[in-house]
């Protein structure tokens, strides 16, 4: 695996260089993939990076995102480890410009970054802080990342892309106090059904994955306990983060003729369907 280590502002100015060149062999698809240092984010990454993928590997914490670049099988296609912070414009231009200049186009954003915020906080106790940084991560971070992600596949040539929004079953129906996460994951929604229609004429299909109890660092307290709706505490079943990764990598790989507009992919024992 051939590893880059940048940061977003080092990279925003360097040259372009990833133009192929005639008669030689064209350069692997390349994705973006946020939260990409731990969970989803780094299963999936690595998933595509084994797959031939060049992949952007973006977040908060330099360490974690070398990490998951370690992962990646030997002859695996370019890991791009890129700090940003996804709630922050200056981070996002930055971060999409670091993949026009190292990589030449874009054609797939896993907007995966994301937080719970303080689990089981009552709606009149949560601080407006918490709510604050719940939306700016969940939200706002998985806009501008679209927005940033839609005007580089509409300008390069050939034009289109691929947009893969990380939603929740809590885009569907909520847990007990956590009414930050679930407004944000029900946003997601409308954001991935209008980036979808206004994508459409610049052949960029934006699809949604709702995941339910991968299990990973965030979802560790399930398996010894979850508050339910009818108020006990019982654990829940969760499944393999690779099955998540193998879900997106399908999504992902598909022409863009075809789109997945929405899938959901859970633990298949876990209160969802009769949830509440």
């Amino acid at each position: 695996m051939n590893t880059v280590r940048t940061t977003a502002e080092e990279q925003a100015g360097q040259e372009h260089s990833g133009e192929t060149r005639a008669g030689e062999e064209r350069a692997p698809r390349v994705a973006v993939v946020t939260g990409a240092g731990s969970g989803i984010g780094r299963a999936v990454a690595v998933e595509l990076l084994a797959a031939g993928w060049s992949v952007a590997l973006a977040g908060r914490r330099p360490e974690t995102l070398e990490g998951t670049a370690a992962l990646a099988p030997p002859g695996s296609a370019t890991a791009l480890p890129v700090r940003a912070d996804v709630s922050r414009p200056a981070d996002v231009d930055a971060l999409f410009a670091a993949v026009r200049d190292h990589f030449g186009r874009l054609d797939l954003l896993f907007n995966n970054a994301g937080t719970f915020g303080p689990g089981g906080v009552p709606v009149e106790e949560l601080p407006y802080e918490a709510w604050r940084h719940v939306v700016d991560t969940n939200l706002n971070g998985a806009f501008l990342c679209a927005q940033a992600a839609y005007r580089r596949m509409k300008e390069q040539d050939p034009q289109g892309g691929r947009i893969i929004n990380n939603g929740s079953i809590s885009a569907h129906t909520p847990r007990p106090h956590s009414v930050a996460y679930t407004a944000t994951k029900h946003a997601l929604t409308g954001l991935t059904k209008s980036l979808s229609l206004d994508g459409r004429p610049h052949n960029i299909a934006v699809g949604q994955i709702d995941i339910g109890n991968a299990a990973t660092a965030m979802t560790a307290g399930m398996r010894t306990g979850a508050l339910q709706a009818d108020g006990e505490t019982a654990p829940e079943p969760v499944m393999d983060v690779a099955d998540v990764a193998r879900t997106v990598r399908h999504m992902a790989e598909l022409p863009l003729e075809a789109n997945v507009q929405f899938a959901t992919v859970m633990a298949t024992a876990m209160p969802y369907v009769g949830r509440g």
